[in-house]
């Protein structure tokens, strides 16, 4: 090596031994053999030592109740956790340093010299992320009318080809003053669709009323749905209370589980929609109406029709145009992305960067047959990011139900998940493709070299795949 390039590499070790020095943590470096390599000023004057005499003594001996020397043995990062050191509670961070797949020191660092240090930032970060969560929900605010629907088309995650589809003719539909009928399991976004067709339609400046059919008890339902006037029960309000009808007046009302009505109130709906309009309970003068209606089910209709549970001819009134929604073991191609989605909501919530998924736990994500959904997923989501202490999400950490689903022959990926059930070879292809590369991507944090590397093909090649998929 030249002079002039030892020179360089001089200054550059000084340089960043006066960084390390200047920092207000305190900082050790050791070696393979837990020796101490670095220590900078102030952790070496906290210990009452000088840097230079403590320089390749064991750190066991120089620091107390230290961890820097399992690190170096087990290769295992140890994050934010507590350390006594001479009488003071402190809160320390212990990485390995790894080359070439080879453990060769450990660097630690003491981050909150004593608890109530740790205090104190705790409650001024906790007031950051406080004003950063309002400014977010009023940045959301000031784009949404205040009118009770919160979700546009282009807030539901999904580019497959059957979410393509349904988009299409959601805005289709949207546009109309149909009554529309919204049909899927629980757990795939029914609510978010009956939003958005509001907020597509010529009445998304004015209200959007939800009713739960299924969370109101019989008792109650009819007052609810239709108001009552004062003194029209027992415990009636002073001056009556309008019903979730005459809210809706000139907007939308979303029946949510409609399928869940009791026979009698389906009638008294009937009656309603026929006429087009409503008296309250205890009232006399029927109020004209106005509104769409948007219902919602997840119960399969025609066979409660079948056992009397369900009227014919109100299910003929609400059936105008239906909107099916896939279950997620249909729509597999978009699991990766509503992941992230997930992943990136719950960092913004939390001021934490999100982790990523390693290529065991997507492949087992998109193996699973989520019978949830993608409520389901969500929560999966979140229990993860919540458990997770690195910067990834491995297999480990999800549900036993996917984790001991058996994800370690191509066959059984082709037939659980990399590849779904329907559709042509082609485009059964292209999803298997498309999972892979997203895969590859969350496994090497969005580094496209390094995914295009991993699957074994040149730069311009996964660009060309990356336009192909839209990723």
């Amino acid at each position: 090596m030249s002079l002039k390039k030892l020179e360089k590499l001089s200054q550059a070790a000084n340089t960043y031994k006066a960084i390390l020095n200047a920092m207000e943590e305190w900082v050790v470096i050791v070696d393979h053999q837990s020796k101490i390599f670095f220590i900078n000023r102030p952790y070496a004057r906290f210990l009452g030592v000088k840097a230079e005499d403590v320089k390749g003594k064991k750190v066991t001996d120089v620091i107390e109740n230290t961890r820097m020397h399992i690190t170096v043995q087990t290769g295992q990062a140890e994050r934010f956790s507590f350390q006594k050191i001479l009488g003071s509670k402190m809160i320390a961070s212990r990485l390995p340093i790894v080359d070439q797949g080879e453990v060769i020191g450990a660097v630690g660092t003491v981050i909150f010299h004593d608890t109530h240090e740790w205090k104190q930032i705790n409650s001024h970060i906790k007031a950051l992320l406080a004003e950063q969560d309002f400014q977010y929900q009023k940045s959301i605010a000031s784009d949404k009318l205040n009118t009770g629907a919160n979700f546009h088309l282009n807030d539901i995650i999904g580019d497959s080809q059957v979410m393509k589809s349904l988009s299409a003719k959601v805005t289709q539909v949207a546009s109309g003053d149909v009554t529309v009928l919204i049909r899927g399991e629980s757990g795939t976004g029914k609510e978010l669709y009956a939003h958005a067709i509001h907020q597509l339609s010529d009445r998304a400046e004015y209200p959007f009323i939800k009713v739960n059919c299924a969370a109101i008890p019989e008792s109650l339902l009819e007052s609810e749905l239709f108001g009552y006037e004062e003194g029209a029960f027992t415990g009636a309000k002073k001056g009556g209370k309008p019903g979730k009808f005459q809210l809706a007046n000139g907007g939308t009302l979303f029946l949510d589980e409609i399928g869940d009505l009791p026979l009698l109130m389906q009638a008294k709906l009937l009656r309603v929609l026929q006429d087009r309009e409503v008296e309250s309970v205890g009232g006399t003068q029927p109020m004209p109406l106005n509104i769409r209606l948007i219902t919602a089910t997840h119960r399969p209709l025609e066979s409660l029709i079948e056992s009397g549970a369900f009227r014919g001819d109100l299910y003929y009134r609400i059936n105008v145009v239906a909107i099916d929604l896939p279950p997620l073991r249909e729509r597999r191609g978009d699991i990766a992305k509503l992941a992230d989605f997930f992943l990136q909501k719950l960092s913004r919530r939390t001021g934490r960067r999100a982790p990523k998924l390693t290529v065991q736990a997507l492949t087992a994500m998109i193996a699973y047959n989520w019978p949830g959904n993608i409520r389901e997923l969500e929560n999966v989501i979140e229990a993860a990011f919540y458990t997770s202490h690195d910067r990834k999400i491995p297999l480990s950490l999800l549900p036993a139900q996917l984790s001991q689903t058996d994800h370690s022959t191509p066959k059984n990926q082709t037939s659980k998940g990399i590849i779904q059930s329907t559709g042509s070879l082609k485009e059964q292809l292209n999803l298997a493709e498309k999972n892979i590369i997203n895969a590859a991507l969350i496994e090497c944090g969005d580094n496209r070299t390094k995914a295009a590397k991993k699957l074994g093909i040149s730069k311009s090649t996964f660009y060309e795949k990356l336009d192909k998929h839209g990723i």
